[in-house]
């Protein structure tokens, strides 16, 4: 456990992640089992991923598709298309009525989902939903249903649904939904669990202190993306005698944004810290990958999330008092559970 936030919120960690705290934080090179290596030394960090680039199954959202190779062109052309749609989000004056106190983050990902997608089919939207990102297998079933029908789009769709839309056939339908929800997802996923970082971690924040101070804080002690996997691969046996040919490298940013070596009061929500470091510049700190990799969708979740902080902020919510403890589950999207946000 680890306390942080203003007051006694205390923050609890999945066993394993509790024990990669304990047991490593602050080495650079560490055996997970036997056939992975942990790294979490920046020097090595930025060698391995600058060595070669990521194979398609190492890529964090454009993995094959239910067998099915997604090409970079095509992968391109979803995120520029989601980015039409924060863009088109972003010029929408913020709704004053919006209630977005309850559970988070799941408040946040329905307003998210219905701020991009709102006018987008039911059985477009309905694969934004947070539980199937624990059940694949329900998520095809609902992906085979809506594939049926060929439906035409009602005016206001978003670019993403237009984009995914004009497959003629039933397996071009299903995997057009496949990429909708592959692309849309993780959009709304991801600002969500960052925006509940953050209030969980330092809410009710200072009026002077920035939104992006805010997020880049969260991030680092809960990273999003909190490891970054590579495959075993001849490249990397000669840049560290500890990592053999046959094993597999675990990133580990969860560990790199805590060590003490870096960061000054690690286990401390100070983003204030961000005043004087530039994020892109800062060693170890890698919330969206390695500048080799960097990750297509961060100029979307900055700006989203700040909105959503915005909105939060101007109308006094904040973690209840009530809320004590949050746990932090083992899922590739590191982030509270459930944080209760209520007007203070």
């Amino acid at each position: 456990m680890s306390s942080t936030g203003r007051s006694t919120r205390t923050t609890v960690f999945t066993p394993r992640l509790q024990a990669l705290l304990h047991d490593h934080c602050g080495e650079d090179v560490f055996r997970l089992d036997a056939s992975t290596v942990g790294v979490a030394s920046t020097v090595l960090t930025h060698e391995i991923l600058s060595a070669r680039p990521a194979t398609e199954f190492e890529r964090p959202t454009f993995k094959p598709l239910h067998g099915r190779s997604i090409p970079r062109t095509d992968a391109a052309k979803l995120m520029q298309a989601i980015g039409s749609d924060v863009r088109a989000a972003l010029k929408t004056p913020a709704s004053k009525t919006s209630d977005l106190s309850g559970a988070w983050p799941h408040v946040g990902h329905v307003y998210l989902r219905d701020l991009l997608l709102g006018a987008d089919p039911y059985r477009l939207r309905i694969l934004m939903d947070r539980a199937l990102e624990l059940t694949p297998k329900l998520t095809w079933a609902l992906i085979a249903a809506g594939a049926v029908p060929s439906v035409p789009l009602r005016p206001g769709a978003s670019a993403i649904a237009k984009l995914t839309a004009n497959a003629a056939t039933y397996n071009d339908r299903r995997y057009a939904m496949g990429l909708y929800r592959r692309t849309a997802a993780p959009v709304c996923f991801t600002i969500s669990t960052l925006v509940a970082n953050a209030l969980w971690l330092g809410s009710p924040f200072d009026d002077d202190t920035p939104n992006r101070n805010i997020l880049y804080e969260a991030m680092r002690l809960l990273p999003p993306s909190w490891n970054i996997l590579r495959n075993a691969s001849p490249e990397y046996t000669a840049l560290d005698s500890r990592i053999g040919p046959n094993d597999d490298i675990l990133i580990l940013p969860f560990l790199s944004h805590r060590d003490p070596a870096i960061w000054d009061d690690p286990e401390q929500f100070r983003p204030e810290r961000w005043d004087s470091i530039d994020p892109d510049q800062q060693p170890g700190y890698l919330p969206f990958g390695h500048t080799s990799e960097r990750c297509w969708g961060r100029h979307m979740v900055m700006p989203l999330a700040e909105r959503l902080l915005d909105i939060l902020r101007g109308n006094g919510l904040a973690v209840s008092p009530r809320q004590t403890t949050a746990e932090v589950p083992l899922t590739g999207l590191l982030g509270v559970f459930q944080v209760n946000i209520s007007r203070q």
